[in-house]
């Protein structure tokens, strides 16, 4: 009898209708994270105590949805494919949460703002999740070229940095000037119906141009228990994982703090720290087609053990600034190395992804990358540590009880803490092996090995 003959490949996705998929999946989760607390403890009058009690839900249930939501995408079957689908549903949902969580009435207070504060932020949380763990699996399923998934991951991270600096400053302006005062909440509301509305149109533009390879959804439903049980047994996920969140956290706490660095440690009015901020984040966007050849001549790995010395050498460079000016410099070096950061480290993950697909006969990239996210989790634990040992060494507790020396204070939180996480990235990044690039054909799904021992995939070994 003759055999069926193969399904084509699908067509390639250029990349930046891939990439700009990112602007849409970033602007609603900044908005949130940028706005929260000025909406709702400072404007609306919610407690510090029960905002935090919300926070500690969330990030459990954040925890545990992220796998759940990847699982089931990995699960998916469909003539529509195993993301666009979740793409589709996520989109909507997460624009009309986002909506309603700066919609909350001004009259409510008490239990009543708590509730309507907890379900919004949980909600949003949720479909932010489902969203990232799609649109990331779709990464390396549309690019299996080294070359290619590079330049369209640079792509999607300056989508993310535009995203980045419309939260930082042009969403204050819409919702305390354009569209509402500084004590009003009916700005927030409009320029949350307005980012929606583009998140939307944008995720909903990318999904539908996304041409995922429907010989990756052509295997069994893999199981969540042994699945997760396969990837924790992985020694690439717990050394890629952790060193990769020292990078991770290290930016965690320069979003955080950078506004109180400029204030304490520069002397300068806060306002200021959107030209620092304006400078890493120009100096990241323009770095990134520098690095992505870099990535093409040298490799991933090389360029990623590059990138995270020259991030830990801005942090020290920051540390010795004295003004504005000193710490724009410092600032250059900083959004380089963010830049070669932004640029590499989505593509070590994606090599660990690829060698799992090789090594399993499965493509469960939305379940692997959101067990990564768990250590995105460790961010929050982080700032928490790093603001409280500066109650305990420097005496800085608030704003009203700043101690005795607030600006050195913060020197240690903005660049000595940062600077020790990444050069013990740096350092780690040294010894770490990731498979080699997978040839595309390799890539493609094929049947099941018999049982028995599975050869581990060949890796590329420190030069």
């Amino acid at each position: 009898m003759s055999q069926p003959a193969p399904a084509a490949a699908p067509a390639r996705t250029p990349a930046w209708r891939y990439a700009v998929g990112m602007f849409g999946t970033s602007i609603p989760i900044n908005m949130i994270k940028g706005s929260t607390i000025l909406f709702y403890v400072d404007i609306l009058g919610l407690d510090v105590r029960a905002y935090g009690a919300v926070m500690v839900i969330y990030a459990i249930i954040d925890a545990i949805d992220n796998p759940v939501l990847g699982h089931l995408s990995d699960r998916t079957r469909s003539r529509f494919g195993r993301r666009r689908p979740w793409l589709l549903v996520g989109a909507p949902m997460l624009a009309a949460c986002m909506i309603g969580f700066f919609s909350a009435p001004a009259s409510l207070d008490g239990l009543g703002l708590l509730l309507w504060f907890a379900v919004f932020a949980i909600l949003c949380e949720a479909f932010d999740s489902m969203l990232n763990a799609n649109y990331g699996a779709l990464l390396p399923e549309l690019y299996p070229r080294e070359r290619d998934r590079a330049v369209a991951n640079a792509l999607r991270q300056g989508f993310q940095l535009v995203a980045l600096v419309i939260s930082l400053a042009v969403t204050p302006l819409l919702t305390t000037e354009v569209f509402g005062t500084e004590r009003s909440t009916q700005g927030f509301q409009i320029t949350a119906i307005i980012y929606g509305v583009i998140a939307f149109a944008v995720i909903a533009f990318m999904a539908l141009s996304a041409r995922e390879n429907p010989r990756y959804a052509t295997r069994e439903r893999p199981l969540l228990l042994p699945s997760l049980w396969s990837i924790v047994r992985n020694r690439m996920f717990w050394t890629v994982g952790l060193t990769g969140a020292c990078y991770g956290m290290a930016m965690a706490l320069v979003l955080a703090g950078i506004q109180l660095y400029v204030r304490y440690s520069l002397g300068l009015h806060v306002a200021n720290a959107l030209y620092l901020q304006g400078i890493v984040i120009l100096v990241s966007a323009a770095g990134l087609a520098v690095w992505t050849r870099v990535v093409a001549r040298r490799g991933a790995l090389w360029t990623w053990r590059l990138a995270f010395a020259v991030l830990a050498a801005g942090f020290a460079a920051l540390f010795f600034a004295t003004g504005l000016g000193t710490a724009i410099a410092a600032g250059v070096l900083l959004g380089a190395g963010w830049s070669g950061m932004l640029a590499t480290n989505d593509l070590i993950v994606a090599r660990v992804l690829d060698a799992d697909a090789a090594r399993n006969g499965e493509h469960r990239e939305g379940l692997f990358l959101s067990a990564f996210g768990f250590f995105t989790r460790l961010n929050g634990v982080v700032i928490g540590l790093a603001l409280t040992s500066l109650g305990v060494f420097f005496g800085y507790n608030s704003g009203t009880d700043p101690g005795g020396d607030p600006g050195l204070a913060f020197r240690m939180y903005l660049c000595v803490y940062p600077f020790v996480l990444t050069t013990i990235g740096a350092v780690a990044a040294r010894f770490i092996s990731v498979p080699i690039e997978t040839p595309p054909d390799a890539a493609e799904p094929v049947e099941p090995p018999p049982p028995g021992p599975v050869d581990a995939p060949a890796a590329e070994r420190p030069r």
